[in-house]
């Protein structure tokens, strides 16, 4: 027979251990452990391939996803070097646009591969995942349905970066506000109005847009002048200063095509109006008209052609004088028989010496 240690003053005495009883709870857990540990093994063995296999595989989505954000770099690089791929692609942008994209694309893949692979392994240590997913799915609900204009923003932003409706530097018109876009979120798109403001405009508020600077622009210029004009002239005068316009520095960049006379867009008893127009580059458009009407207005005054700006006022005829306006009309006084003449004379003094 064992016995413990001596019991203390505050320890009440300990039961005496004999050595039957130590051997049999030795076999016993033993026993226990020869029993499970095929268990154990099989639940580390599973938990371990889980894990494995979720990161090997998150790990080739992530490199699939960074070799075509790089191929598609690529292609921006190619068409960047063509003539006209180069105005239409900014490769900068691009290569932004496609950061951007690849590192969303990589975090949702991230987080469903390892939330599975979470969820796979609490149900590798027998956890009933029912009262979890149910949960889950009722906070989500709820999150969805309280969030909802969130998640709308969000997808919002992401579609808009995907085709790339537009981008940092780019001129807008939004629908609920218009400028220079400064920043493009995927919640909140920032934009500067022409007056220097900032409007935050959430992106899933945007039903339209429309970019100003893609492509190109198009300046519309409408010359009116007096209808008793030659027409013939005045094409040959606009078409001349137009053209020593279009060779000159910086407007021959600016310009991206002859600068067309379309003909007359109207015509009335006092007036008819030529209608010009032209290719520019995005962004040029205002800048070019104004120096299309700078050089018309001059090139017409050269060649002595008016023009009208509206209806003129009218301008009443001068009569001639009349040779009797200076005469005054005749007086009833003028003679001294008239009665008037006789009521006006004075009377004369009586004699009061007599």
């Amino acid at each position: 027979m064992l016995w413990s240690a001596l019991p203390t003053a505050d320890a009440p005495p300990t039961v005496p251990v004999t050595l039957d009883e130590a051997a049999e709870t030795a076999t016993n857990a033993a026993g226990w452990v020869e029993q499970n540990w095929s268990t154990w093994l099989n639940t580390g063995l599973r938990i371990v391939l889980i894990l494995v296999v979720a990161l090997t595989l998150r790990m080739l989505i992530r490199r699939a996803l960074t070799k075509l954000i790089e191929r598609m770099n690529r292609s921006a690089q190619a068409v960047e070097g063509t003539a006209l791929g180069g105005l239409l692609v900014n490769a900068e942008r691009r290569r932004q646009r496609s950061e951007a994209i690849g590192s969303v694309l990589r975090s949702v893949a991230s987080f469903l591969i390892l939330g599975t692979a979470g969820l796979m392994v609490l149900g590798a240590f027998q956890i009933d995942l029912a009262p979890l997913l149910a949960s889950a799915g009722v906070a989500g609900v709820a999150i969805g349905f309280g969030a909802r204009n969130l998640v709308t923003d969000f997808l919002s932003g992401v579609f808009m970066i995907m085709e790339d409706q537009y981008g940092v530097g780019d001129s807008i018109d939004a629908g609920v506000a218009s400028g220079e876009v400064v920043e493009v979120g995927l919640r909140v798109t920032k934009l500067r109005g022409v007056d220097g403001e900032i409007w935050y405009v959430r992106n899933g508020e945007i039903k339209r847009i429309g970019n100003l600077s893609q492509g190109w622009a198009t300046a519309g210029v409408d010359v009116t002048v007096r209808p008793t004009e030659d027409l013939d002239r005045v094409s040959a005068v606009i078409a001349e200063a137009t053209e020593a316009m279009s060779k000159e520095e910086p407007w021959n960049e600016r310009l991206w095509g002859p600068v067309e006379i379309l003909g007359l867009s109207e015509v009335l008893l006092d007036s008819m109006t030529i209608r010009l127009s032209a290719k520019t580059m995005p962004g040029k458009k205002l800048g070019v008209e104004r120096e299309l009407r700078w050089r018309v207005k001059r090139a017409l005054d050269a060649a002595g052609i008016r023009i009208v700006g509206g209806v003129l006022p009218a301008q009443a005829e001068e009569s001639p004088a009349d040779p009797s306006a200076g005469v005054a009309a005749p007086s009833a006084f003028a003679s001294p028989t008239s009665p008037q003449s006789a009521a006006a004379t004075p009377l004369p003094r009586p004699d009061l010496t007599k």
